[in-house]
């Protein structure tokens, strides 16, 4: 899946909140190997197969980025 049609196949997560499995979740639907929640510890580098799971204050799903 791509970066352009994960935000896409994904959208129903938006507003859902945020428990540490759903990094497992999202990498088996999208097929990446790199997917981290907003507190996980990443080094870096610059790797657009990484996706980065983003939450709003009141720890909601709130969007994904990559890199």
């Amino acid at each position: 899946m791509t970066n352009e049609e994960i935000p896409r196949e994904l959208h129903y997560l938006i507003g859902t909140r945020y428990v540490p499995a759903l990094c497992a979740y999202v990498s088996e639907l999208t097929d990446r190997g790199r997917v981290h929640g907003p507190n996980d510890i990443t080094t870096r580098e610059f790797d657009l197969g990484r996706i980065t799971i983003v939450i709003d204050h009141a720890h909601r799903v709130s969007g994904f980025s990559f890199g």
